[in-house]
């Protein structure tokens, strides 16, 4: 392969995953939601999900630690986890892969919700008794939205907030959950056929950009206040969300 021979999205791309790698590093989570919406701007969006698989998946699986409290974990969230196994494929089935005006315009709609509900610092309970049938329609409906979107965190990170785990259990049940995600959407990927064994290799290389960006996150955080980095963050979201919705 010669430089004349990559695609011209590649030098974007590369950038797009440093600075996703660097918003997860220093408040936790955001990497495919920034990832995936910068990237629907110059690809489609299941050319920009595939690219998403390796580096989420990677990042995701280091985030469910420690491993001996994960076994407990996620027996209580299997409802959840199964539906969105379930939810994903249906969508893919249902949906196709996402392409088209239609695909951006649903993705513009999930970063907007997931921003407002973070600005909005709505904290929602949800008791044990609901968390039974709660769970699996939860994740069923982050499934259709992953399937459509690319992106996983509505409903899901507001329902795991509703348990209302310690801060370290909540981080290793969004790793966890976004680790089921992703690899349900690669199977659902694979299925439409927008998951070859190229997209797989341009996935692994935007592990290494994610990865420093990680990095650089880390000592970001230290510096600077998470609080005011995310709300900025998702002003950022809600801007790029309308943006894809009204263009």
């Amino acid at each position: 392969m010669t430089l004349a021979s990559l695609p011209p999205w590649l030098p974007v791309a590369l950038a797009i995953f440093v600075l996703a790698g660097l918003v997860k590093g220093v408040v936790g989570l955001g990497l495919p939601t920034v990832a995936m919406g910068l990237l629907a701007l110059r690809l489609p969006p299941a050319e920009a999900a595939a690219l998403l698989v390796v580096p989420s998946l990677v990042t995701n699986v280091w985030q469910m630690r420690p491993w001996g409290t994960l076994a407990p974990l996620a027996r209580r969230l299997a409802g959840l986890l199964l539906g969105v196994c379930v939810g994903t494929w249906l969508g893919a089935w249902l949906l196709g892969a996402p392409a088209g005006a239609w695909a951006r315009v649903a993705l513009g709609g999930a970063l907007i919700a997931y921003a407002l509900w973070s600005l909005a610092g709505a904290v929602l309970h949800a008791p044990p008794r609901v968390q039974r049938w709660l769970g699996p329609l939860v994740g069923a409906a982050t499934g259709l939205v992953t399937a459509a979107t690319g992106v996983f965190v509505v409903p899901a990170v507001p329902y795991l907030q509703a348990l209302g785990l310690q801060r370290d259990a909540f981080v290793q049940a969004m790793g966890l959950s976004f680790t089921v995600s992703t690899l349900a959407l690669a199977v659902g990927l694979a299925g439409n056929a927008s998951f070859s064994g190229a997209a797989l290799g341009w996935s692994l290389l935007m592990l290494a950009p994610a990865l420093l960006g990680m990095a650089l996150g880390g000592r970001l955080r230290q510096r600077l206040s998470p609080v005011w980095f995310r709300r900025c963050l998702m002003v950022g979201l809600l801007l790029l969300g309308s943006h894809m919705v009204l263009a």
